[in-house]
């Protein structure tokens, strides 16, 4: 007989659990990072979280469960950082801080590792359906902010009625992410700043 529905509880975790999954969550992200995804097998992360077998598969049957779990944990905490900045985003000098910010952050590696979301995109959107469709997601969300920032300059006139904020947003996205894979490639910012100062440039055409 099926039990009732009202009566069927979820699992839950302990506290104990919990810190051992986010242990092992913890160091996935960091050897996903320095070492990509492909490179990196459950052995590493239960080597590097102090875990057993049992205890890793446990919480993650399987290496894509793993994945999954560590793009929405890059996603978080991009996106956290992102919407702090950008949400009240209305002028140009808004866009420099914005910029300065970022660049800044990527000068502390001296541009290794590139973009925490973009390396993730593109080492797994042709091969694995599931993150690609997760990222897209993610990455749609982090140009809506830059969109929203782009039209409150808009509406209050401070671009002309004819700036697209959409069309904006999206060659400032792409500025970002080339400019994140170029710093990466030659272990320098200069080429990120000035990818995303000719975004800028562009955007600012359209004041009046």
């Amino acid at each position: 007989m099926v039990e009732p529905e009202s009566s069927v509880r979820p699992v839950r975790r302990t506290a104990r659990g919990e810190a051992t999954r986010a242990r092992i969550l913890r160091a996935a992200v960091d050897l996903m990072t320095v070492k990509g995804v492909a490179a990196t097998t459950l052995d590493d992360v239960r080597a590097a979280s102090s875990t057993s077998k049992s205890q890793l598969y446990h919480h993650y049957p399987d290496k894509d469960a793993l994945v999954q779990d560590v793009i929405e944990f890059q996603a978080e905490e991009v996106l956290t950082t992102q919407a702090e900045q950008l949400r009240r985003l209305n002028s140009i000098r808004g866009l420099e801080r914005w910029r300065d910010a970022i660049v800044q952050r990527s000068a502390l590696r001296n541009g290794a590792y590139g973009c925490r979301l973009g390396s993730l995109a593109s080492e797994l959107s042709d091969q694995n359906e599931r993150a690609r469709s997760a990222l897209a997601g993610h990455f749609e969300t982090w140009q809506g902010l830059i969109t929203d920032g782009l039209r409150r300059m808009r509406d209050a006139g401070k671009l002309r009625p004819e700036a697209d904020p959409e069309r904006l947003a999206i060659g400032l996205m792409g500025a970002l992410q080339g400019g994140y894979l170029l710093a990466q490639t030659e272990h320098d910012v200069k080429p990120m700043r000035i990818a995303l100062d000719m975004a800028i440039d562009h955007i600012r055409g359209f004041q009046p």
